[in-house]
C-alpha cells in the first residue's frame, strides 16, 4: 500500500460538479492499494500517517503531527500510484489490487484513520474526480508499507 501525502492549507474533491469531500489545514493523501495488501499494511500506514511530523512547531521545525495540530485528512483512492513504468511508454497497473479488493481495503484504511480521532473526508472510489489541492510548503512525502 502506498500513500502520497501532501500537506495542504485546504483541499477538496468533486465528482460530477458536486463536492464530495473537503478539508481545511491538514493532509491530502492519495492512497494506492497493491495486490496482496493486508490489514497489516493498513495498520502500518495509518500509524505512520497520523504520527508523521511534517507540521512546524513554534520554532519552525517539523515537530508536529496531524494529531498534534488538529488537522484534517482528505483520502483519495489512487490506483495509478502502483504504475510500473519500467518497460515501454504505457504504464502497467498489474501491481494494483483488483477493484473489489482495493475498495474494501481502502474503506478499512478510511475507518482506521477516523478511529484515530482525525476528521477524515474522502473522494469517491472509482469515480473521475477533480481534486483541488492548495499545497502548503509545498511538502510532499511518499509512504510505502512494503518499505518498512
Amino acid at each position: 500500500m502506498k500513500a502520497l501525502v501532501q500537506r495542504v492549507s485546504s483541499a477538496s474533491v468533486r465528482v460530477d460538479g458536486e463536492t464530495v469531500g473537503a478539508i481545511g489545514r491538514g493532509l491530502c493523501v492519495l492512497v494506492g492499494v497493491a495486490a496482496g495488501d493486508t490489514q497489516e499494511d493498513i495498520d502500518y500506514l495509518v500509524n505512520k500517517l497520523v504520527n508523521l511530523r511534517i507540521f512546524a512547531d513554534e520554532t519552525g521545525k517539523f515537530n508536529l503531527s496531524i494529531i498534534d495540530n488538529g488537522g484534517q485528512l482528505l483520502l483519495i483512492s489512487q490506483f495509478t500510484l502502483l504504475a510500473d513504468t519500467r518497460k515501454g511508454r504505457r504504464p502497467s497497473f498489474t501491481g494494483a489490487a483488483p477493484p473489489e479488493e482495493a475498495e474494501a481495503l481502502f474503506n478499512k484504511f478510511v475507518q482506521a484513520c477516523r478511529q484515530s480521532d482525525v476528521k477524515t473526508e474522502t473522494g469517491r472510489f472509482q469515480a473521475m474526480m477533480l481534486v483541488e489541492i492548495n499545497n502548503d510548503g509545498p511538502v510532499t512525502v511518499m509512504l510505502d508499507s512494503r518499505e518498512k
